[in-house]
């Protein structure tokens, strides 16, 4: 998306200038005229004009820095500090270039007659669906302090969940790098040199140290060759992921891995629970809801659960029969929306539903952990153990011979 610099004026001949971030000319044509304001002239605006490209490169926006903003956008909001004052205070105070830049943006268009919502649609990449709705249903009802409030809580919760999950996920994939690491370099580097020792010796050497042997000649002497063959195999990888089939496929498998599976499932139950009772409690109309939980649920085989969802919400169906046919939600899930569906406090049932699959996340991850740690120990002590063997028991046969 580009940003346009504008000139232009209003019936009372009164000038206006600014900047847009739109997709092409035409776009902030249209959003001019929709202002009503006669265009004088637009010109795009290089992001190096604004702020240096590498500040851009080297400053990422992260979820916190969002989060920080929906927190304290909440409170100025509630001390009845007006909207575009608000936004240009946090604008002034925002550490990071690039989300300061987007802030900027945002405060001219609603200087310029934008609501806060049609503001923050301009920036999909930062400001998903769930948020910009949840703005629109805050600015329509009047409750945009209540809704912010919710939004924070809310993805300051699904943030603390993804840091416990990319903490379990991320330990293990260490240890086994490292491991790896280390046995490659055994194998590459400090076996020959005892092959080199052993052939002086003219003796048939043990089955074992053979093996060994055998196994470091390969990778030593087809070693960029396997480093090729092993980038192409992931860049295989990469395409048949970013087809809409191998996506499906792998997100599939994802739910059926042994241990980390199960861990994975009950993340995004709690993701789609969460999601949905907090987009209720806001006055989202259900349908509006499921629709921008598909969006965001980030699995493709429970995107397609909730569309079928959708489709017989539409057709008048409750929420919980489609969900019970699909397999992927527990049977407590789907039991539990039924009686909230039931009850008519549906949002309320979708937290209890959310607090208590984010408990089971917690204790799955301890559990994990604790039980890749000797698991990964325990394999890497029967590789090392495995080579050192091989390598002294040529030795050892010597010594008994003399």
């Amino acid at each position: 998306m580009a940003t346009f610099r504008y000139t232009a004026k209003d019936f009372d001949a009164k000038t206006f200038t600014g900047k847009i971030s739109a997709a092409d000319q035409s776009a902030v044509v249209d959003e001019l005229r929709k202002r009503k304001l006669i265009i004088i002239s637009i010109e795009e605006e290089r992001a190096s004009s604004l702020m240096p490209s590498s500040a851009l490169k080297t400053a990422p926006i992260k979820s916190e820095d969002v989060i920080l903003f929906s927190r304290q956008m909440a409170t100025m909001v509630d001390a009845g500090i007006p909207i575009l004052q608000t936004v240009d205070a946090l604008h002034e105070q925002t550490t990071n270039p690039s989300f300061k830049r987007i802030l900027a943006t945002v405060c001219e268009d609603i200087r310029l007659g934008s609501s806060l919502s049609a503001a923050f649609a301009k920036h999909p990449r930062i400001f998903d669906g769930l948020f910009i709705n949840m703005i629109r249903v805050g600015e329509t009802g009047g409750v945009l302090t209540t809704v912010l409030e919710r939004l924070s809580s809310y993805m300051e919760k699904t943030e603390r969940l993804k840091r416990k999950v990319g903490g379990a996920l991320i330990y293990p994939m260490v240890i086994v790098s490292m491991s790896m690491t280390i046995t490659l370099a055994l194998l590459i580097f400090v076996v020959p040199t005892f092959s080199t020792i052993y052939a002086s010796f003219n003796r048939e050497l043990p089955a074992m140290t053979q093996v060994l042997m055998n196994v470091s000649n390969t990778l030593k002497n087809n070693f960029p060759l396997l480093l090729v063959a092993a980038g192409a195999i992931v860049g295989a990888f990469q395409l048949f992921k970013r087809t809409e089939s191998g996506a499906y496929q792998l997100d599939g498998l994802k739910l059926k891995l042994p241990v980390f599976g199960d861990l994975l499932k009950k993340v995004a139950v709690s993701r789609f629970c969460r999601t949905l009772s907090v987009l209720l409690q806001s006055g989202v109309p259900i349908l509006e809801g499921l629709d921008i939980v598909r969006k965001t649920i980030g699995n493709r085989v429970l995107e397609q659960v909730i569309e079928e969802v959708i489709s017989s919400v539409r057709e008048g169906e409750s929420i919980s029969a489609p969900l019970s046919r699909s397999k992927v939600f527990p049977s407590m899930v789907t039991k539990m929306v039924s009686v909230g569906e039931q009850s008519g406090q549906l949002d309320k049932m979708l937290v209890k539903v959310a607090d208590f699959f984010d408990e089971q996340v917690d204790a799955a991850v301890e559990t994990l952990t604790s039980l890749i740690e000797p698991f990964i120990i325990g394999f890497l002590g029967i590789v090392i153990g495995f080579i050192v063997v091989a390598l002294f028991l040529p030795i050892i046969s010597i010594t008994q011979m003399l």
